[in-house]
């Protein structure tokens, strides 16, 4: 199966390489490949993609299974189907081992990991079916590869929500029987087995705004494990919170609540009414930060976590209303607000609509305020029928260090075309992080998963995108910077005597 948009690796080199050396780093990052999947089993999305160094492979979960991509050209090498085992929801790859998140028909049974040798592409011999908890939902292996972690956010099947608690606001929801425990399964990867499972009952908490009375239990969402491999945070969306779990031990040791956002302060304005009219303003109300995806790096010997805050509810939705419902009036009544958290006259949204930096005890060293909503509106981009929910949606996020710099690649799901935002942070202060551009994705959108790698003597960033309403999936590369780096690239162009064609095309 071929891909929908090829550019020849060599031509693709060639027009990064020239222009960055006397530009920004990413001046000339632009699609090498895109695909749609085409002939994919029913069912099939484009949802979470992983790289393997080994078989220079990609590899895209979605729903039904796995399709494998040559990394070069983004045609497809064979399908792996998973739908026997239950619905897969992520995919990560260390060392020529592929794990599968899948979970159970019913998911609020345990949920099974699977391990697949990458190069046969089959299940490895011995033991390959690991069963952890309900619903694992994202894993990650940790940077060298002993263990692999996994992410049971255990939410509960439809109707299994707690039941509402009397009929003020801000409303509580009592626990329910049949809620899954969330938690996260840490496997040996030698002896593949699960040699912990941490919970976050009894758990020591700090900071503010933690979501509680929900009527569901912590949803452990995302992994960000330290590149030292002994810590690991652990986004715990719906409660507006973060889970610092010690490897080690195999526990959690905390519960860090991140707090609210003001969106009446300058640089923090939003737009709360899909009218059709994109009006950025700063209102009487303030944002759950709630992360989705989230990554780890360390600068001055302290590690800092990356969040990509982009809100959620329950998912029958009990837990919010319109801003309207609590006496708000005029551009900010549509807005919906928690009303697990919300009262008249003190309005909480789910999500920042930001990108954020924190330290691991989560206080906030850098928050982009308005700039993913605001540089989507000047692309043409922004999509305002998500005004009054959560604007562009930041999703999902990738770090990579590229030329000696740290960028943050930060993928918006709602927005009319798919596109990435992309930050650097700043080598000296992370406070200093600044916007650098957007990438943007030929036909597809909502993009969920990314991953960056380099090959071939290039720095890429593969993006898998889901679609909505059934259009818009699939996956694209794009291909970032040339490794070595730009400087030593142009030397290089030299001395093979195609500098004088890079000038000729820059002119």
């Amino acid at each position: 199966m071929k891909p929908t948009r090829l550019i020849p690796a060599l031509a693709a080199t060639l027009a990064l390489s020239t222009p960055a050396a006397h530009a920004g780093l990413l001046d000339g990052a632009g699609a090498a490949w895109n695909t749609a999947h085409a002939g994919m089993p029913a069912g099939f999305l484009s949802e979470i993609v992983a790289f393997d160094a080994v078989t220079k492979t990609l590899w895209v979960s979605g729903v039904t299974g796995v399709d494998v991509l040559d990394a070069r050209t983004g045609a497809s090498l064979g399908f792996i189907d998973t739908a026997s085992w239950g619905s897969i929801n992520s995919v990560a790859i260390h060392n020529g081992i592929a794990a599968f998140a899948i979970e159970a028909g019913d998911r609020a049974l345990p949920g099974v990991v699977q391990l697949y040798d990458t190069g046969s592409r089959s299940l490895l011999a011995g033991t390959s079916t690991i069963t952890v908890g309900s619903l694992p939902d994202m894993l990650t292996f940790t940077p060298d590869g002993s263990r692999l972690l996994v992410a049971n956010e255990g939410t509960p099947n439809a109707g299994d929500y707690g039941k509402r608690i009397g009929s003020g606001t801000p409303r509580r929801y009592g626990s329910s029987a049949k809620d899954p425990v969330g938690s996260v399964s840490i496997i040996d990867v030698a002896s593949r087995s699960v040699v912990s499972t941490a919970t976050l009952a009894g758990v020591a908490q700090t900071g503010t705004h933690i979501r509680t009375h929900t009527g569901m239990d912590f949803e452990p969402e995302y992994i960000a494990v330290d590149p030292a491999g002994t810590q690991a945070y652990v986004s715990l969306q719906e409660a507006n919170a973060m889970g610092v779990l010690d490897l080690q031990s195999g526990q959690f040791t905390k519960v860090v609540g991140l707090g609210a956002k003001d969106f009446s302060q300058p640089g923090n304005a939003i737009d709360t009414n899909n009218d059709g009219k994109i009006d950025f303003q700063r209102v009487a109300a303030k944002g759950l930060y709630m992360p989705d995806g989230m990554a780890s790096f360390t600068h001055g010997g302290k590690t800092y976590v990356a969040m990509a805050n982009e809100g959620d509810f329950r998912e029958d939705d009990a837990d919010r209303s319109a801003a309207s419902s609590l006496g708000a009036t005029g551009d900010l009544a549509p807005l919906r607000v928690s009303n697990t958290d919300s009262s008249a006259g003190d309005l909480y949204a789910a999500g920042a609509r930001s990108f954020s930096i924190r330290d691991t005890d989560g206080n906030i060293v850098y928050d982009s305020g308005n700039i993913l909503d605001v540089q989507a509106a000047a692309m043409g981009l922004y999509n305002d029928g998500r005004s009054r929910d959560k604007g562009v949606e930041p999703e999902g996020i990738e770090l990579m260090e590229i030329g000696g710099q740290t960028f943050a690649f930060v993928g918006l799901e709602r927005t009319t075309t798919g596109a990435v935002a992309v930050f650097e942070i700043d080598a000296d202060d992370p406070g200093n992080t600044r916007f650098v551009r957007m990438l943007t994705l030929d036909g597809q959108v909502a993009p969920e998963g990314l991953k960056g790698f380099t090959m071939d003597g290039m720095h890429y960033l593969a993006v898998s995108a889901e679609g909505a309403d059934g259009v818009g999936a699939g996956t694209t590369l794009f291909a970032l910077a040339p490794v070595p780096e730009p400087g030593t690239w142009a030397m290089l162009l030299a001395g093979l005597g195609l500098v004088g064609w890079g000038a000729r095309r820059r002119g």
